[in-house]
């Protein structure tokens, strides 16, 4: 497994960005639990971030893809508004042991 970060690295209600493959891995937290995407729109393929770690709606219910403006939920990456809804984020499985993310691959 390859560590990632560490929970408390990430504010709750909020999203960060780490290196993945060729593209950046979204990692959302929700109180000790953790999300992992690829940063990659469904509908056009860009980087869902207009600026770094910026991935979060104001209150903090979804993610949102600042191209199009489509709105994913952070627990399942599915879109529920915009361009490409019913879509999902291609998902990265992790694992969080002692505080610590790894991806689980």
């Amino acid at each position: 497994m390859s560590h990632i970060c560490l929970v408390t690295d990430i504010k709750d209600g909020q999203a960060k960005a780490f290196p993945y493959k060729d593209r950046d891995l979204i990692v959302v937290r929700r109180g000790l639990n953790v999300y992992g995407y690829v940063n990659r729109c469904p509908h056009a393929g860009t980087d869902l971030n207009w600026q770094d770690d910026q991935f979060m709606t104001d209150d903090e219910q979804y993610l949102m893809c600042f191209t199009h403006g489509a709105l994913f939920e952070p627990e399942t990456g599915k879109c529920v508004a915009g361009p490409c809804a019913g879509a999902h984020l291609g998902e990265v499985p992790l694992e969080v042991e002692n505080g610590k993310v790894y991806l689980a691959e």
